[in-house]
C-alpha cells in the first residue's frame, strides 16, 4: 500500500487514482558500506547485495559456450553425519548457491551444515561440526550464506534450525565472540506456543555491522482454519556479537505506523507475514529491503478488516536502526495468498531522459512493481482500480488493488474461455466441462462458497493459483543493457474456496479453504491440506493452454516486454499431446536464472522443488544458454538432475566456472561445476 491511511481512503472513493508517492519518506544517513565484490568473485548468493544475478564475466561467450563440460562434482549429503546417525537422510531440495571469496567457495550441504571448498577443484577444505544430538543434527539447507570481514576477522554468517551461526571463515570453527558459543537463537519467546520453532529458508542479509534475519515460524502458515498465530518479524543483530539491535514489527503494535489497517483488534492475533524470500540491500544508502508475505491463512480476512499492513508489501529498512523508511503494499487485505515474492531486484534505469535508482519488485499475481528505491515512489503510475468483490459472508475484500501501468504482466492473470486448453477439440471440450463447474474472472477475483445446489459453482478459480506465477527464483537484471529476465510458471488454476467450519471444534476461522470430514483428524494450522493448492487438471494436464513455463525479457528503461519462450519442453510429450507436434511449451516449475557479459543460463527445475505439481512433465535436467536479446537457445547440456537453485560463477586461475545445485527425488543433492576444457 502506498501513502498515508487517509490517503489509502481517497482511493477506495476514487478508484483510479493513480498512485504517485509514498508518505513518510525518513531521512538516514548512509551506513557504512563493504568494498564492493570484485567482478570476478560472487560474494553474495544474489551475485551482489541487489540481487541482479548478473556477472560481467565473458570468458564463456556464445562462440565457445558448446565446449563447456563438467569440471567437477561435489556430493551435498554428510556422510559422517549420516554415519553417527543412521537414517538421517539429505534433503534433495539443496537450495543454497554459493558464494566465493578469496577463491573459496562457502556454502551448506543438504543438512544445512556450512562447507568450504576450493573453487578449482571442489575440494573440501572444512565442514561446520554437528551437533552430539539428532535434534541438533537435524537440519536443511537455506538459499544461502553471507560473508563479513573486518582486518584479519573473517566469518561466514548462515542460520541453521533455530539458530544464527558465525563461523571463522578460515576454519569453519564456532566465533566464541559471537551470541552463546558462536550462535544466537532465533526463536520468538512472545506468543508461545503459537510462534514455535523458528525456521527459515532465505538466509541471513549483512550490512555493515549488522546481519538482517528474517524467517517463519511454525505457528501459523498458509492454510488452516486457526486464525491465531505469530508475526514473522524482521531482526538486526550486530554482526560482532550477536546481540539483538532493533526488531521491526510486520505486524504493527498501537501506535506503530499501519496498526490502524488491522479493524476489530486483529493486529492481536494475526500473523505470518515473514519474508522467506531474499533480501537486498543498497550500501550507499543503508537500506535493506525486505518482501513481506500474506496474514494467517490467507484465504479468508472476514476476522481482520482493512489493508493489513505490513503484508503483502515491500518494506524498506534503515539498516542502523530498523525504522522503515517508506513501504509499497502490493496485495490490499489478501484473499489469494498472493505474497511479495521474489528478490527486490536493484538497478538503475533510464526513464525518459532521468537516471533512476530502481527496485523491481514481483509479487505471485505476476506484477513487476518498479519503484524510485531511494523514495518508493512509483517509476511509471500505479492506479489503483476497483477489483470483483467477495461474497462470502463476514468478509470485507478490498474496493481496488494496485495495477502497474507499466511494464504489463509477465504472466497469464486470471482465467476466462479464451485461456482454456484448446491443443484438440476434445481437451477444449472437457476443460470447458470442468470450468463451467466453477466462477472464473479476471485478476484479484476472490475465493467464494461452494454452492449446495446441484449444478452450482464449485468454488473460484484462481489464476494464478496459490504457488504463484512468479517465486523466489524469479528475474535478473542486466546493467548493461536494462533489461529484466521474468521467469514464471502458469502452473493452471486452482480452486479456492471459503468453506464454512461446522466440522472442527477446534476451528477459530468461520470460513477457510477446506473442509474436514465429520471424524476425521483435522490438519494442524501450518499446514493446509495439499488440495487447496493443487491445480484443476485433464488427466495430469492443466486446463489452461501452455507455455506453462516462461522467460519473459523487458526493457526497463521503457517498461515494455521484448520477448518471450518457453522454457523446456513441457508437456508437449504427454499422451494426448504426443503426436500433435507442438512446439516446446515450458517446463512450471522454478528454475532461477544467471547472466552473464555474454548469455542467459537457466535450467528446468526439479521435483524436489515443493509446490511444483510433481509430474514428469514438469521439470527436466537441462541446462541451457540463452541469447539474451533474442532468447534463441545457443546450447544445452544434461545434467546428472534438475536445478534446485541458483547458478552462479567465478573466475579462478584464469578460468570462468559456473556452479549449479542440483537434486531430485530419485538423485542425491550435489554441486555440479561446469567449465571450458
Amino acid at each position: 500500500m502506498m501513502g498515508e491511511p487517509g490517503d489509502r481512503m481517497m482511493a477506495h472513493a476514487r478508484p483510479l487514482r493513480v498512485l504517485l508517492s509514498l508518505g513518510a519518506v525518513v531521512t538516514v544517513v548512509a551506513a557504512a558500506s563493504q568494498a564492493p565484490a570484485p567482478s570476478t568473485e560472487w560474494q553474495y548468493y544474489g551475485g551482489d547485495k541487489g540481487f541482479t544475478r548478473y556477472s560481467p564475466l565473458s570468458h564463456i561467450t556464445r562462440d565457445n559456450v558448446r565446449n563447456l563440460r563438467i569440471a567437477w562434482r561435489r556430493p551435498a549429503a554428510n556422510a559422517k553425519l549420516m554415519a553417527a546417525f543412521p537414517g538421517t537422510q539429505p534433503n534433495a531440495y539443496l537450495r543454497s548457491t554459493p558464494i566465493i571469496v578469496d577463491g573459496v567457495l562457502y556454502t551448506q550441504d543438504a543438512h544445512g551444515l556450512v562447507i568450504a571448498l576450493d573453487g578449482e577443484t571442489g575440494r573440501t577444505i572444512w565442514e561446520q561440526p554437528f551437533g552430539s544430538t539428532l535434534d541438533d543434527a537435524r537440519g536443511a539447507s537455506t538459499r544461502g550464506v553471507d560473508y563479513w570481514r573486518r582486518n584479519a576477522d573473517a566469518r561466514i554468517l548462515a542460520i541453521r534450525g533455530e539458530y544464527l551461526y558465525a563461523l571463522d571463515a578460515a576454519t569453519g570453527r564456532p566465533v566464541p565472540a559471537f551470541g552463546e558459543a558462536g550462535r544466537v537463537l532465533l526463536r520468538f519467546t512472545d506468543r508461545q506456543p503459537l510462534a514455535g520453532r523458528f525456521n527459515d529458508s532465505t538466509g541471513p542479509l549483512v550490512l555493515g555491522n549488522v546481519v538482517v534475519v528474517t524467517g517463519n515460524t511454525a505457528g501459523a502458515g498458509d492454510g488452516g482454519n486457526i486464525k491465531e498465530a505469530a508475526p514473522e518479524d524482521v531482526r538486526g543483530f550486530d554482526v560482532e556479537t550477536g546481540k539483538l539491535l532493533w526488531r521491526f514489527h510486520v505486524v504493527p503494535r498501537p501506535g506503530e505506523f499501519g496498526n490502524e489497517t488491522w479493524g476489530n483488534d486483529s493486529w492481536k492475533i494475526a500473523g505470518d507475514l515473514g519474508a522467506w524470500n531474499p533480501m537486498t540491500a543498497d550500501a550507499e544508502l543503508g537500506y535493506v529491503y525486505v518482501p513481506l508475505s500474506s496474514p494467517t491463512a490467507a484465504w479468508y480476512g472476514g476476522w481482520r478488516p482493512g489493508d493489513n499492513l505490513f503484508a503483502n508489501s515491500l518494506v524498506a529498512l534503515d539498516v542502523k536502526t530498523g525504522k522503515r523508511v517508506w513501504h509499497f503494499q502490493t496485495v490490499h487485505h489478501d484473499l489469494w495468498d498472493w505474497d511479495t515474492i521474489g528478490p527486490p531486484m536493484l538497478g538503475e534505469i533510464t526513464v525518459d531522459g532521468r537516471r533512476i535508482k530502481a527496485v523491481m519488485q514481483a509479487n505471485k499475481a505476476a506484477f513487476l512493481y518498479v519503484l524510485d528505491r531511494t523514495n518508493g515512489r512509483p517509476v511509471w503510475p500505479i492506479e489503483e482500480r476497483p477489483v470483483p468483490q467477495s461474497t462470502v459472508p463476514g468478509e470485507r475484500s478490498s474496493p481496488t488493488q494496485p495495477f502497474p501501468t507499466k511494464p504489463p504482466a509477465f504472466d497469464l492473470q486470471g482465467i476466462s474461455d479464451a485461456d482454456l486448453i484448446d491443443y484438440t477439440t476434445a481437451l477444449k471440450e472437457r476443460a470447458r466441462t470442468i470450468a463451467k463447474q466453477y466462477l472464473m474472472g479476471p485478476v484479484f477475483t476472490p475465493p467464494s462458497v461452494p454452492s449446495d445446489q446441484t449444478g452450482g459453482p464449485k468454488g473460484t478459480l484462481v489464476q494464478p493459483g496459490a504457488w504463484g506465477s512468479a517465486n523466489w527464483n524469479t528475474g535478473a537484471f542486466d546493467p548493461d543493457t536494462g533489461y529484466y529476465y521474468a521467469i514464471s510458471q502458469t502452473l493452471g488454476p486452482a480452486n479456492r474456496t471459503a468453506r464454512k467450519q461446522t466440522a472442527d471444534p477446534r476451528a477459530t476461522m468461520e470460513y477457510a479453504d477446506f473442509e474436514p470430514a465429520v471424524g476425521a483428524t483435522n490438519p494442524p494450522a501450518s499446514q493446509a491440506p495439499p488440495s487447496t493448492m493443487d491445480a484443476i487438471s485433464i488427466d495430469g494436464l492443466p486446463i489452461i493452454k501452455g507455455p506453462y513455463g516462461r522467460i519473459t525479457a523487458i526493457d526497463m528503461n521503457r517498461g515494455e516486454p521484448v520477448w518471450m519462450k518457453a522454457n523446456g519442453d513441457g508437456p508437449r510429450f504427454h499422451p494426448l499431446l504426443k503426436d500433435l507436434n507442438l512446439p516446446p511449451l515450458g517446463y512450471p516449475n522454478r528454475p532461477a536464472p544467471l547472466l552473464t557479459k555474454t548469455l542467459l543460463f537457466l535450467g528446468e527445475g526439479s521435483n524436489a522443488i515443493s509446490g511444483t505439481a510433481g509430474a514428469d512433465w514438469t521439470w527436466g535436467t537441462k541446462f541451457r544458454a540463452y541469447d539474451k536479446a533474442t532468447g534463441s537457445v545457443i546450447w544445452e547440456m544434461d545434467l546428472p538432475s534438475g536445478t534446485t537453485a541458483g547458478p552462479m560463477t567465478y573466475l579462478r586461475n584464469g578460468k570462468q566456472f559456473i556452479v549449479v545445485s542440483v537434486g531430485a527425488r530419485n538423485h542425491p543433492p550435489e554441486y555440479v561445476a561446469l567449465s571450458l576444457p
